[in-house]
């Protein structure tokens, strides 16, 4: 496993962050083993957040850290302030409301790394990092930023809060893939993929904060089942949210390519697309969503597997040869 850091954080921070969208306390024993697992393999990190199963992921968590005495041991990552069908909810007090909600689950009186789910241009941004400055001197949360935020409103909240001499965002998590998203598979979703993420990528490239992306094999659509040939058989068993997003033909184009180089290099497809990312020149974590311990050592080989510039540019289909 390789590491990094975030500011304000003095825990290491595995470059692979273990999801937990899928753990239900139904189950709480099954995630439990697989959180077990997970971290024995040297994954310290987990992604979770208010809206995730109705507050059950981030239960389980908690139960997990209880029980094991480890709190120290993990990072945490938490997010809070997603819209809901009513209203946008960046807000004083919903960021208040959703964070003691989440304390509560986890069991736990701070989380490392705490960012907001979704970004509300309305709201004056010095006031939200007023706000979370507020959490960080309570001791409630040890780092903030912002997830699927601009870069220009970062930039703006970091700029005012070197005005006032406080605490800046210190981590950025939009989604990066191998595949482009061609439409949003929700609601207020930023992409550093394709030819229109160029600008934002080149952005953190320059400034090298942490950032931690989602969907890095694009809902499945890298998971090494589907190809363009079955995609008729396949749609029904991907989620309704792949097949809007990324299921197209510039999309086809690099899976046809990331099957050509996995096989070039006796590694799978889901490797490939991972490395696609994890060869950035990112200071990049990525957050994965393993089922169980061999999955996590499979994408632990793709932290292993170099690209060179020309072949991430040749699977990103921005060359036609190697």
């Amino acid at each position: 496993m390789d590491y990094g850091k975030v500011e304000g954080v003095s825990k290491s921070v595995s470059r692979l962050v273990q999801g937990t969208v899928m753990f239900s306390s139904e189950e709480l024993e099954a995630g439990i083993d697989l959180l077990d697992e997970v971290l024995e393999l040297g994954c310290n990190s987990f992604d979770t957040a208010h809206v995730y199963a109705g507050g059950q992921a981030e239960r389980v968590l908690g139960e997990w850290m209880e029980r094991r005495g480890n709190r120290e041991e993990v990072f945490i990552l938490s997010k809070g302030a997603h819209h809901n069908a009513d209203r946008k909810r960046v807000t004083t007090f919903d960021i208040m409301s959703d964070l003691s909600d989440s304390l509560a689950r986890l069991k736990t009186d701070y989380i490392d790394l705490y960012l907001l789910h979704r970004d509300d241009p309305d709201v004056p941004v010095g006031l939200i990092v007023e706000t979370l400055n507020e959490h960080r001197e309570a001791g409630r949360i040890h780092a903030f930023g912002g997830s699927n935020w601009t870069t220009n409103r970062i930039a703006q909240a970091n700029a005012y809060a070197d005005s006032k001499g406080i605490t800046r965002f210190a981590a950025s998590s939009p989604n990066f893939s191998l595949a482009e998203q061609v439409e949003e598979p929700w609601a207020g979703c930023l992409s550093l993929s394709g030819p229109q993420g160029e600008e934002a990528r080149r952005w953190y490239s320059d400034c090298q904060m942490p950032v931690f992306t989602w969907s890095t094999l694009a809902q499945g659509f890298f998971a090494g089942r589907l190809r363009r040939e079955n995609f008729e058989e396949m749609e029904e068993e991907l989620s309704s949210s792949c097949v809007h997003a990324y299921c197209y033909d510039q999309n086809f184009d690099r899976l046809d390519r990331a099957y050509r180089l996995a096989e070039e290099k006796g590694k799978t497809v889901p490797q490939i697309a991972l490395a696609f990312v994890l060869n950035q020149p990112l200071n990049i974590h990525t957050l994965i969503g393993c089922a169980s311990g061999d999955e996590l050592r499979a994408n632990l080989e793709a932290l292993e597997i170099g690209l060179s510039r020309e072949e991430i540019e040749w699977l990103d289909l921005r060359r036609d040869e190697r």
